[in-house]
């Protein structure tokens, strides 16, 4: 990669052109190499099961990407067990040997960024710059976390000393590890949610063990062999793959778990807020759980910015981020040319294989994403009106994959989408009277993730005092409502978007992964 150029997703949009030789030449070797059967990594070794499940590209069912264990319950004993063992020796492993071996990591992910993106355009469906910038998130997020603890001297602060006669008193706060931490990670971010908090879980002295979602087993493999290859010592990361309903839930009333980070859906993420709580004392609990993230546009919008930012983050990765714009609240006096706009930018978005360079929309990721934009273009037909897109592509080289096209949608404010998370590429727009009105809106659901907004200075310091979400924009044409990235745009949500209101690659993260001890001493 061009040595002056560093891939984020604000940068994305120019990259070099070494990176496009780098990304297609990986592409070739992989595809070369499809089909393997890939073995989970439990206490340093890999292992194998007898029932396996496939991993198939969303580009074309056709292609086999590879086949992966089927684990079970036994298998989240296995690794809860070699998680535990190697917490009495991680655990007191000096911070500066744990922050040294993360970044060996995130310098693997680095040399190896392209084969990353390769697998992530494959499994996910994701284009080229979306693939290689998750990967790239990862490796900083990881060196984030380490950075903050290396910063803040892994946490060990003197405190005050007690006013006694005949007496030396020391007192110091001391952050330690909790023990073991679980890793739930999704399909749509498989790379950066997945070493992101397994990264700052490590550098806080945790051992981990990760479970990727079924869709997307590949990448989260290929993390396990980074750290394995960084030297991390058996048993302080453990990869499991198979069902969330099996293994998962193993893993999740494990009484070996003292902690666990999830990315995923409200109502899974809820029901694990639930289940986890049923236990002899509480246990930290991290989770993200998607937004329903507003865009408001300003009669004072600068309209090239609004329909650049707004088309981005509704569309990028098929409107399949927590993060994508799903709302957008338009003031009346620019309603129509807004509108106009934004409907002649998404139909000139190339849809196709996300491995070619000119392709900005892939496939949805999996058959039940698929099934759920039809169900939901249907019942948006019934009192709503489509401005373009409501349709999946079945014609040629569409016929074998989850193609869907982007979709733009009114409908009267009493519809249950306007509140309902689709996770789809699929936006709704809405004329409002006033800025008043389109905060109202914004702030009327469960969810309090992203928002942006486009208008004059002013508006734009009213809007972030008034705003319900952990992570605001404004006027960025990069991307209305995504586009964060570690030591930037640290990422975490309110409300029912997450449950630490501490964001992801920020300053209060790697915290969240430790619990205060106070030592005193009297001499």
């Amino acid at each position: 990669m061009a040595e002056k150029f560093r891939l984020t997703y604000a940068t994305m949009y120019n990259p070099p052109d070494e990176l496009h030789i780098n990304f297609e030449k990986e592409v070739q070797v992989v595809k070369n190499n499809l089909g393997q059967d890939y073995p989970m990594l439990i206490d340093g070794q890999d292992v194998y099961t007898d029932a396996k499940f496939e991993d198939r590209s969303p580009i074309n069912t056709d292609w086999l990407l590879g086949t992966f264990q089927k684990g079970d319950a036994s298998h989240a004993t296995a690794a809860m067990t070699a998680a535990r063992k190697a917490a009495k020796s991680w655990n007191r492993t000096p911070w500066q040997e744990r922050v040294a071996l993360v970044r060996k990591a995130a310098g693997l992910i680095d040399e190896r960024i392209y084969k990353f993106g390769a697998v992530i355009a494959l499994e996910v469906g994701k284009n080229r710059l979306e693939a290689l910038a998750d990967a790239a998130e990862t490796a900083d997020l990881m060196r984030y976390a380490a950075d903050q603890l290396e910063e803040n001297n892994g946490f060990v602060v003197k405190m005050g000393e007690d006013p006694l006669t005949g007496y030396k008193a020391s007192n110091y706060s001391v952050l330690k590890p909790y023990g073991v931490w679980l890793v739930i990670s999704p399909f749509n971010f498989p790379a950066a949610l997945t070493g992101g908090p397994v990264g700052a879980a490590l550098v806080a002295g945790n051992t981990v063990v990760m479970k990727p979602a079924t869709d997307t087993p590949w990448t989260s493999r290929l993390l396990a062999e980074c750290f394995r290859d960084a030297g991390f010592p058996a048993g302080v990361v453990n990869f499991v793959t198979g069902p969330g309903s099996t293994l998962g839930q193993a893993l999740i009333d494990s009484p070996e778990v003292d902690g666990i980070t999830f990315t995923g859906s409200y109502d899974v993420g809820m029901k694990i807020y639930r289940d986890f709580a049923a236990y002899k004392y509480p246990r930290p609990l991290i989770l993200e759980m998607g937004g329903k993230n507003p865009a408001i546009v300003s009669r004072h919008a600068d309209l090239d910015r609004a329909v650049a930012g707004v088309f981005r983050s509704a569309f990028g990765l098929q409107g399949q981020k927590c993060s994508a714009a799903s709302r957008v609240l338009v003031e009346e006096q620019v309603y129509d040319e807004f509108v106009s706009r934004l409907v002649e930018q998404t139909k000139k978005a190339v849809i196709g294989d996300p491995t070619r360079q000119e392709v900005f929309l892939g496939p949805v990721a999996n058959k039940g994403g698929y099934n759920d934009f039809k169900t939901f273009t249907e019942e948006l037909s019934q009192g709503g009106e489509f401005l373009t897109g409501g349709k999946v592509m079945t014609e040629g080289e569409y016929g074998k994959g989850y193609f869907c096209e982007p979709t733009i949608a009114t409908a009267p404010m009493s519809h249950r989408l306007w509140k309902h998370e689709m996770f789809l590429p699929i936006t709704m727009v809405a004329k409002v009277k006033s800025l008043d009105e389109a905060m109202a809106i914004a702030n009327d659901v469960e969810y309090g993730l992203t928002a942006g907004f486009y208008g004059s200075p002013d508006e734009a310091k009213w809007f972030f005092e008034n705003i319900e979400a952990g992570v605001t924009y404004a006027n960025r044409p990069q991307g209305a409502t995504t586009g964060a990235w570690p030591g930037f745009q640290p990422f975490g949500g309110w409300k029912g978007s997450g449950s630490s209101g501490k964001n992801a690659g920020g300053h209060y993260y790697v915290q969240l992964y430790m619990r205060e001890q106070i030592h005193t001493t009297i001499e």
